[in-house]
């Protein structure tokens, strides 16, 4: 969700030489409403992992259907569970943890929301996140450099690349409602307001496994994510979230050391 930049065009009105400047030194880039709803998802986030895993400890197997009592093979059994370091509230505390996990849910919803809705007012979705038919285009190039651990320097760090783009648009509209859905399908109170729709899905039990294998989805995005924030450099990346500015390097600093 607000994992990423609220990005200012790469170039502003000018001459040659104002555009040169405008591709090295700091700028502001991240808008207060972005670095405020990333830290409360990311703190949500860390929370509802948690808390979920304490609620897989108390049955730490999955199922396909409506039932895990219909004598079929588990789907996924995992023998002791997750360590309790991994878990919140902590220990084997079913109903808090439930508590935990549904308070942060909602919390995740409704930051989700704030984001989305100012993402479209202050045109952030179409400015910076919508592809555009020069980054369809480059693609190939995008995926070269990102498995060559090459990030772009310039005017070009002032904007996401394809990738990018195509990423978070998917974890944004894709995975984070699939996996709250899927969440919501496990809450008899919930589903019960549709009868019948998590038999789409195969069953309540095949619900908690879409939801399990979702999460974890998400989880690798973080964690690819977080890797991408340690080798593009962690500081600047960090006083960029928290403060705004970020610090461009020059095109040709290569050429200069």
């Amino acid at each position: 969700m607000a994992t990423e930049a609220s990005v200012k065009p790469a170039h502003a009105p000018g001459s040659g030489a104002h555009e040169l400047r405008a591709s090295q030194g700091s700028y502001y880039r991240h808008a207060l409403p972005v670095r405020v709803l990333h830290w409360i998802n990311f703190a949500a986030l860390c929370i509802l992992l948690m808390s979920g895993l304490q609620i897989f400890n108390a049955h730490p197997v999955l199922n396909w259907g409506r039932s895990s009592y219909t004598g079929s093979a588990a789907f996924f059994e995992l023998a002791n569970g997750f360590p309790s370091w991994l878990t919140l509230p902590g220990g084997r505390w079913l109903a808090m943890g439930r508590r935990w996990h549904l308070f942060f849910a909602w919390v995740l919803v409704g930051n989700g929301l704030i984001y989305v809705i100012y993402s479209i007012a202050s045109r952030h979705l179409a400015h910076d996140l919508a592809p555009t038919r020069s980054d369809w285009r480059s693609i190939g190039r995008s995926v070269v450099d990102h498995l060559r651990l090459r990030h772009p320097r310039g005017a070009a760090a002032r904007r996401y690349n394809v990738l990018q783009k195509l990423t978070y648009l998917f974890v944004i509209f894709g995975l984070l409602p699939f996996v709250i859905l899927m969440g919501w399908a496990l809450s008899p109170r919930l589903d019960s307001v549709v009868p019948g729709w998590v038999d789409i899905v195969g069953g309540r039990q095949s619900a908690r496994t879409l939801h399990f294998i979702a999460a974890w989805a998400l989880v690798a995005f973080v964690l690819v994510h977080v890797f991408e924030v340690l080798i593009s450099g962690v500081f600047n990346n960090l006083r960029s979230m928290v403060t705004g500015r970020y610090s461009v390097e020059s095109e040709h600093a290569d050429e200069r050391r």
